[in-house]
């Protein structure tokens, strides 16, 4: 029984929690591990087998496989070049070199030492990092099949079941993916039917601003309000009040999940998933989305009470009929169910918030702090736009202000981690084998403060998206959105809202610090959750006219 046991653990060391779970599997002897595929009389064999076996045979049976053990990983890892990275200590793996408060940090200084391509051990799990662009660019996208998978920690296993877009694989991804995209197309991302939807959230958000009348106040519940309402318009086909109860709980528990999904006590326990009755984040993140599935239902039930096969109000109605066509044609075990649908709503209100609120925040807090740079934004947006509504057109002929918008979204370094991915097969890349299954960290910061590609990567500077003639240039290297296969969906979306919300508050308000703090004074160091966030702040908004 010893052997089993041993056996089954030392094929999991250093692999990760859910790879004993993979190869093994309990019996109903207590503690008593045992290979997949076994026939229960095999098991009760090979159990009286060793059950026979004198103390010292079994020691020296077990004392013989820990040597063959060592010899296999030994010669395995002679032909197989890992990564570098730092020693791992037995069990805490790299820990106590990792702030687990804010690992990107620490992730980057250790690029520095291990170079583009490293590992470090999470506890028991090895991850491998990718660091810089020229690194991140080709393991996601010239090697987008290998690298493409994603990697589901405890924590949104928890949360999403293996459910929706975000936090799937196989058939379920690529399925729920294709119809998301298909829809948000269909609704007009990226074309002028959304830009509508958005400029008419923008005036519900320029009287919310002017009702401040230029007193100080907190630009991020109206700014989350805001973006929520475009996702929403998008999905259940209609927007909320900014005082609507139901609303604005589901935002505050966006933002809750959010905050507290990247806390070390989370953190700890995606490393050491057995600690889940000691994590109280967990407890709290896991009812905060309770609570917004049960308000989720709701919506989803009063659109089928509603649902007229004729018309599509959003991404909800489209989602039913295609389960309902799936039910007429007899399809068993369709992609089409509820629980699908429940989780890609729920993926989509939370990336749709979230990510594009806090872009926002960051762009009227960088203006406040640089008055001078807010200064030539509107001066172009004057020339340019005059007092007509902004336009997505009308990008084109602003390359200061496409500029400006571009250096917010690299500085902000908003997801500086990226969603975690998984290598989906054996990878040979720059030299080194990394396994099937491993979890790769493409480290975006490292993008976006690459030195080797931003003259200043660590100074809020426009320049870095324009040309020596003033005309905005691309850059390979801004990648906020991720790429490859898991660049997000909403990309076009995401784009079009920063933009659109952005000019139209500059064009009516001036942004500055509150009485008696100065613009060295805002602070710009971010608040860590699953995405870095400006630290609580207030601002006053003077109309401009």
């Amino acid at each position: 029984m010893c052997v089993c046991v041993y056996v089954c653990i030392w094929r999991g060391w250093g692999i990760g929690w859910g790879r004993v779970r993979d190869k093994c599997e309990f019996a109903s002897t207590p503690a008593f591990f045992l290979v997949r595929g076994w026939t229960p009389q095999q098991r009760m064999s090979l159990q009286d087998f060793l059950l026979s076996l004198g103390p010292s045979t079994l020691m020296g049976s077990v004392a013989l496989l820990l040597l063959l053990c060592l010899v296999s990983r030994s010669f395995g890892r002679a032909t197989r070049r890992e990564p570098p990275g730092p020693r791992a200590l037995p069990l805490l793996g790299n820990l106590l070199q990792l702030d687990l408060s804010r690992p990107h940090q620490t992730l980057y200084q250790l690029s520095k030492k291990y170079g583009p391509v490293f590992k470090v051990h999470f506890g028991p799990r090895k991850v491998v990092v990718l660091a810089g662009h020229k690194t991140v660019k080709e393991a996601l996208v010239g090697n987008a099949e290998q690298f493409g998978d994603r990697d589901i920690s405890p924590i949104f296993y928890d949360i999403n079941q293996g459910h929706g877009i975000l936090f799937s694989n196989g058939e379920t991804w690529k399925e729920m993916r294709r119809f998301a995209l298909s829809t948000l197309r269909d609704f007009g991302m990226g074309k002028r039917m959304i830009e509508d939807k958005i400029a008419e959230e923008c005036h519900y958000l320029i009287q919310k601003f002017e009702d401040h009348e230029g007193r100080a106040f907190d630009t991020s519940r109206l700014a989350n309000y805001a973006t929520s309402n475009i996702i929403s318009s998008i999905v259940y086909g209609s927007r909320f009040d900014y005082d609507d109860p139901r609303f604005i709980n589901m935002v505050n528990r966006v933002n809750e999940v959010i905050r507290l999904t990247g806390s070390a006590p989370i953190q700890l326990y995606n490393i050491f998933p057995g600690l889940a009755n000691w994590i109280k984040n967990r407890q709290l993140l896991l009812k905060q989305v309770a609570m917004n599935l049960r308000d989720m239902t709701d919506l989803i039930q009063q659109l089928k009470d509603t649902l007229n096969p004729g018309v599509c109000r959003g991404f909800v109605d489209c989602f039913l009929l295609r389960k309902q066509k799936a039910v007429d044609s007899g399809v068993i075990d369709s992609l089409y169910n509820e629980k699908n649908l429940l989780y890609s709503l729920s993926n989509l209100f939370g990336a749709g918030t979230d990510t594009t609120a806090t872009t926002l925040r960051w762009g009227l807090l960088l203006m406040a702090k640089y008055p001078g740079i807010q200064d030539q934004v509107q001066q172009e947006l004057s020339m340019v736009v005059g007092n007509r509504r902004v336009c997505v057109e009308d990008r084109k002929n602003l390359p200061y202000v496409d500029a400006v918008i571009h250096e917010i979204q690299r500085l902000g370094n908003i997801v500086p981690m990226a969603v975690p991915h998984k290598t989906a097969r054996d990878v040979e890349f720059r030299g080194y084998f990394i396994e099937k299954g491993t979890t790769v960290f493409p480290l975006l910061t490292s993008v976006l403060y690459d030195e080797n590609e931003w003259e200043t990567p660590h100074t809020f500077n426009p320049s870095h998206f324009l040309d020596k003639d003033g005309k905005f240039i691309k850059r390979d290297a801004f990648m906020p959105f991720s790429a490859g296969r898991r660049l997000c969906l909403g990309e076009g979306l995401a784009k079009m809202e920063i933009f659109l919300f952005f000019t139209s508050l500059l064009q009516q308000f001036r942004f500055t610090p509150p009485p008696g703090v100065g613009e060295d004074e805002l602070d710009l160091t971010p608040v860590v959750g699953f995405t870095l966030s400006p630290s609580p702040h207030k601002l006053c908004a003077i109309p401009r006219q």
